[in-house]
């Protein structure tokens, strides 16, 4: 295991609790509530903020780290498209090299040039894509590219308070607001009170988890991964969850993630019926110029969807397999409940 997934487990476990160590970093997170404050009357008027011309939708989290942000905002494009709307992405382009305009594209893009969720986004959607750490010039950008879409959804930008928004979606998972301290003594980027002014919150939840108490009457959905159907990497052949796994489960595989939990990522797996024999975590966002398969033997590797995209390099490699989970929602019409709000959102200002 690496040093900065170490470091992340350790943070992660003092986050749990108000223990010693996070009441001695109690000072810091005072500074960071005093920040969060200031961003919040800075952008508090509407005039402050970036509005374009189709209704706008944020998906983020308070928690940092991997909750599960992308699976909804791709569940989001497809629920959304299925309705009749003609959704597009905003992103900040996490990892990748800062370029003056934003960046757009549709379909394979490079997670080089766009990073590596929102090239997952567009491979599974097929949605366009604009990327910029302002999101306001991602948001321009979009709309002279697709003049067709006709409503934004904001990958990982409820704190992006520049840009306007119409409805916020916030994603948790089963930790909740750990030990409900600010960073650093604490794993929240904003108040925990935040989660009451939110639209919908979203609770991704593993096998056997019960979900945190919601938070006021925010309406709470819970969403559970599973895997659905297999990808070999070197062929590009699909085969359904039970087919491969009449092929291969009965025998010990093998699991790599760069994710912001591989062990959710793992855990799925297992509670799938899978052995594993071995099970490599990897930073999130890794880039997989170095490959991690090697001593892995010549079993199955699974990989997650957002990892294979990075892995080109390693293409040939006939033992890796791409898992493509689908999420499973408690409210399956919540998406629906979404597109009627948007109907009646505002126009531009």
């Amino acid at each position: 295991m690496s040093c900065s997934i170490q470091l992340a487990c350790l943070a992660h476990r003092i986050w749990r609790h108000k223990g010693p160590i996070s009441t001695l970093l109690l000072p810091l997170s005072w500074l960071t509530r005093l920040i969060v404050a200031c961003k919040r009357r800075r952008f508090a008027k509407p005039s402050a903020q970036t509005r374009g011309r189709a209704p706008i939708i944020v998906v983020g989290n308070i928690y940092v780290g991997g909750t599960g942000k992308t699976p909804v905002t791709i569940a989001l494009v497809q629920g959304l498209r299925a309705l009749g709307w003609t959704p597009g992405i905003v992103s900040r382009g996490y990892g990748v090299k800062k370029a003056q305009a934003a960046r757009t594209g549709i379909g394979q893009l490079d997670p080089a040039q766009f990073g590596d969720e929102p090239a997952l986004i567009a491979r599974c959607t097929g949605a366009p894509v604009a990327v910029h750490p302002r999101r306001g010039l991602a948001l321009r950008a979009l709309e002279a590219a697709y003049p067709e879409v006709d409503v934004i959804i904001a990958d990982d930008g409820l704190q992006h308070l520049a840009l306007a928004r119409d409805i916020e979606v916030a994603v948790q998972d089963s930790r909740g607001i750990g030990n409900g301290r600010l960073l650093p003594a604490g794993p929240l980027r904003e108040p925990a009170g935040r989660l009451r002014h939110v639209d919908y919150l979203i609770v991704n939840l593993e096998a056997g988890q019960r979900p945190p108490k919601a938070p006021g009457t925010v309406p709470v959905v819970c969403m559970r991964l599973l895997p659905e159907r297999m990808e070999h990497l070197a062929t590009h052949r699909i085969q359904t969850w039970n087919a491969w796994f009449a092929d291969h489960g009965k025998d010990p595989v093998s699991a790599v993630a760069g994710i912001g939990r591989p062990r959710r990522f793992f855990r799925m797996l297992a509670a799938s019926g899978l052995t594993l024999a071995d099970a490599v975590a990897l930073p999130d966002h890794a880039t997989f110029r170095d490959s991690p398969f090697d001593a892995l033997g010549q079993r199955p590797i699974l990989i997650t969807a957002k990892d294979a995209i990075k892995c080109a390099a390693h293409a040939r490699d006939g033992r890796l397999w791409v898992v493509h989970a689908t999420p499973h929602f408690s409210d399956e019409h919540w998406i629906g409940h979404i597109a009627r709000r948007l109907r009646a959102a505002p126009g531009p200002a």
